[in-house]
């Protein structure tokens, strides 16, 4: 955001604010921007439970610098976080999108475990710029290629491809569901996953806090899983994976499954596009998490957790350790793209 704000190249910068920290280097970084001439806009959410006050305060702030500030849409919660760069390069114009689990926030950045991705694809970007566009006085609900978005089709999106991953199991098997969420309280979508594992289809599903639905019943839920991690870090990232017959795909984004982010919320889903970025995430992380057995609480049938005890000769995982030792891993270029230096580098 610094970088954007003193970038000459840089036209214009929109973010959302969700939870704004009491001195925001991304609000300083607005202001800069805003002072060496660029367009500046922030949809900024005066009900977010706990910091409505610091977020009026804040408002009031950017406003008085000349950012054009938003309140979002009547009626509903902006609980999305993205952030929207333009910049001219060689006579055109590139869009550069940051979309995130978590707040843009230096104080939960530092607590909650969440993921974010950088990109400049073509799609998202003009998603991202029609999604602020509704949000901030053009009228439609937008159509997006790439984005899954609340409060329009993003629960219909999901419960699509739960049936999806049904028909692809009965197809050819090996059908597979996976998410990692905060709470799971919709009905639909736990009638939804109650049917995919009444057809066979595997269901992991690491929810941190409530969770409705009730696995390993006979006849209903025999095929879910359900762990919670609670550890030194609170557990925000959003992750939703479907096998898909072998064409895996995964979302990220900032909503959970309940009848409040489907409805009453603006939120994203943005997907994983990039095949080494999507395999990280589900192997390093996604399923990390649903190997651990030393933060890990199992939810039963009868609606009481029991601890996770690692089987005989198994090694002990603790998920958030596992991050923290591995928290200077990158992504591996493709072959042949760096040099022996960098990936000596990158490996050590």
């Amino acid at each position: 955001m610094r970088q954007a704000a003193r970038d000459p190249a840089v036209l214009a910068i929109k973010t959302t604010l969700y939870r704004i920290d009491q001195r925001s280097p991304i609000v300083e970084a607005l202001v800069e921007a805003r002072e060496n001439g660029k367009q500046v806009a922030a949809i900024v959410e005066l009900k977010a439970r706990f910091d409505e006050e610091r977020n009026i305060a804040w408002a009031r702030a950017l406003e008085a610098a000349g950012v054009h500030v938003i309140y979002g849409v009547v009626g509903l919660k902006t609980h999305a976080k993205m952030c929207l760069i333009v910049r001219r390069e060689r006579e055109r114009i590139v869009r550069y999108v940051h979309m995130s689990t978590g707040n843009y926030n230096t104080v939960t950045a530092r607590l909650y475990a969440d993921l974010g991705l950088l990109t400049s694809e073509k799609a998202i970007g003009e998603d991202v710029s029609e999604l602020f566009n509704a949000l901030t006085g053009y009228p439609g609900e937008g159509r997006y290629r790439r984005l899954l978005v609340a409060p329009w089709r993003l629960r219909d999106e999901l419960l699509a491809r739960i049936a999806r991953e049904v028909e692809a199991h009965r197809r050819g098997g090996k059908g597979r569901i996976a998410f990692k969420v905060n709470a799971l309280v919709d009905p639909r979508v736990i009638r939804a996953l109650y049917r995919a594992s009444r057809a066979g289809v595997k269901v992991d599903l690491n929810v941190r806090g409530i969770c409705c639905l009730r696995p390993g019943v006979a006849g209903v839920s025999d095929n879910i899983t359900v762990t919670s991690i609670v550890g030194r870090f609170l557990e925000h990232a959003r992750i939703f994976y479907f096998r898909n017959g072998g064409d895996e795909e995964v979302f990220l984004g900032s909503a959970d499954l309940m009848p409040r982010n489907f409805e009453h919320r603006v939120e994203i889903l943005f997907p994983l596009e990039d095949e080494r970025v999507k395999r990280k995430v589900i192997d390093e992380i996604l399923e990390v998490h649903l190997r651990d057995n030393v933060r890990a609480r199992r939810l039963n049938a009868d609606g009481v957790y029991e601890r996770v005890l690692p089987a005989r000769g198994e090694p002990r995982l603790d998920s958030q350790q596992w991050m923290i030792l591995r928290r200077t891993r990158r992504v591996p270029e493709p072959d042949g793209a760096t040099s022996r230096k960098k990936r000596g580098r990158r490996e050590s």
